[in-house]
């Protein structure tokens, strides 16, 4: 085995991911393609350890992979790239989670109201109130 290198195996689990996470990362070019022992093995450096926190942590914010690797590439290239540019896609991802919980909560509403409505007995479904406001287009 390599001095430094990790397999595949030990960056999933010091990482949290599986494997096939790892190599779909690798496949989407969020990740380069890693150094590989005589024997084929992916070995791994503690920069891509430090590349997976990033892109676990980033995904938990709601950051899409596409947007994902622009931040990898601001992160990359920290000399030309500014604190403006950064902002700019958090700025953007904010407004994104934003309308997403805006239309939570009106389908929270909207479910909770025919929810309410229901009496939720025994009785046959042919007059559930549920079923009846799902079939309504109005």
């Amino acid at each position: 085995m390599h001095m430094g290198y990790l397999r595949i195996g030990e960056l999933s689990a010091q990482t949290g991911t599986n494997n096939e996470t790892l190599r779909f990362y690798e496949s989407k070019g969020l990740m380069r393609e890693p150094h590989r022992s005589e024997a084929g093995y992916r070995l791994y450096t503690q920069e891509d350890v430090r590349k997976v926190g990033f892109i676990v942590r980033a995904k938990r914010m709601g950051f899409s992979l596409r947007e994902i690797g622009e931040l990898l590439s601001l992160r990359v290239d920290r000399e030309q790239s500014t604190c403006g540019d950064v902002k700019e896609l958090a700025e953007a991802k904010l407004l994104d989670i934003d309308r997403k919980m805006q239309e939570l909560v009106l389908m929270h509403n909207a479910l909770q109201q025919i929810t309410e409505a229901c009496c939720g007995g025994d009785e046959p479904a042919v007059h559930c109130t549920i079923l009846n406001a799902l079939d309504d287009p109005a």
